[in-house]
C-alpha cells in the first residue's frame, strides 16, 4: 500500500487537476442537500439535479415535504431508479425531522444515521459538505481510485476505506479530499477508461502502468 505521504502527495496532485472540485448536487440548504443526497443512492448526480428543482419548488422544507402526499412526491422523482422506495423515504425522514429536530437536520453522524435513508456516506456528506465539519464520504469513484492506487487494501470494506483514508490525510483536509478524489474519479480515472497516459500518477499507479 502507499505509505501515509504518498497518499497524501496523490491526493494533492488530484487537486492540482481539478482545483475547484465541489459538490455537484444543487441544493440552498442542508435540508435539500440531505434529501438530495438520499435521492442519489444507484443515480447520478445530473439525475438528481433534474427532478429537485420541482421537489424543492413544491417542498422547499422538512415540514412541507412532511406533509406532502405520496403520489406527488413520485411524480417529481420518478425518472430516478427506485423511485417508490425513496419517496418513502424522503417523506418519512422530512417527517423525523419535524418530530425530533423542529424541522433542522442534525449535525451529528449519530443522529443522522438514525434517519430514514440515510446511511454513513449521507451522513458524511452532510456533515462535511452543509456544516464544514471534518468527514469522509466514500462512494463509488473514492472506492475504486483508492484501490487502484493501493492507497488502501483491495479487500477493504467501505467503511475500511473511509477509516485508512482517514488516518493517512490530515483532519482538515477530509471535506476538500473527498471532492478531489470524485473528481478525479469520475472524470480522468474513470472505471472503463482512466486517462492512465495522460495521468501524473502513473509512477505509483501499478494499475495504469499496466494498461499504457
Amino acid at each position: 500500500m502507499l505509505s501515509k505521504a504518498k497518499t497524501l502527495q496523490a491526493v494533492l496532485e488530484m487537486q492540482k487537476l481539478f482545483p475547484d472540485a465541489h459538490c455537484e448536487l444543487d441544493h440552498q440548504t442542508p435540508f435539500q442537500l440531505l434529501i438530495a443526497t438520499i435521492l442519489s443512492a444507484q443515480a447520478t448526480d445530473k439525475g438528481v439535479n433534474k427532478v429537485t428543482p420541482k421537489l424543492f419548488a413544491i417542498y422547499p422544507n422538512a415540514h412541507a415535504l412532511a406533509n406532502s402526499e405520496e403520489e406527488v412526491v413520485i411524480e417529481c422523482i420518478q425518472s430516478l431508479g427506485l423511485y417508490r422506495n425513496k419517496a418513502k423515504n424522503i417523506r418519512l425522514c422530512a417527517q423525523q425531522l419535524v418530530e425530533r429536530f423542529n424541522g433542522e437536520v442534525p449535525r451529528t453522524r449519530e443522529e443522522l444515521v438514525q434517519l430514514a435513508g440515510v446511511g454513513r456516506k449521507t451522513a458524511n456528506v452532510v456533515l462535511s459538505v452543509a456544516f464544514g465539519l471534518p468527514a469522509f464520504a466514500v462512494d463509488t469513484h473514492v472506492e475504486r481510485i483508492s484501490k487502484r492506487l493501493q492507497m488502501v487494501k483491495q479487500s477493504a470494506s467501505v467503511l475500511e476505506v473511509e477509516e485508512t483514508l482517514c488516518k493517512k490525510l490530515p483532519k482538515e483536509l477530509w471535506g476538500k479530499a473527498h471532492h478531489w478524489m470524485i473528481f478525479f474519479g469520475r472524470y480522468h480515472c474513470t472505471a472503463r477508461k482512466p486517462k492512465c497516459a495522460s495521468c501524473p500518477l502513473l509512477d505509483i499507479c501499478a494499475y495504469g502502468q499496466k494498461e499504457v
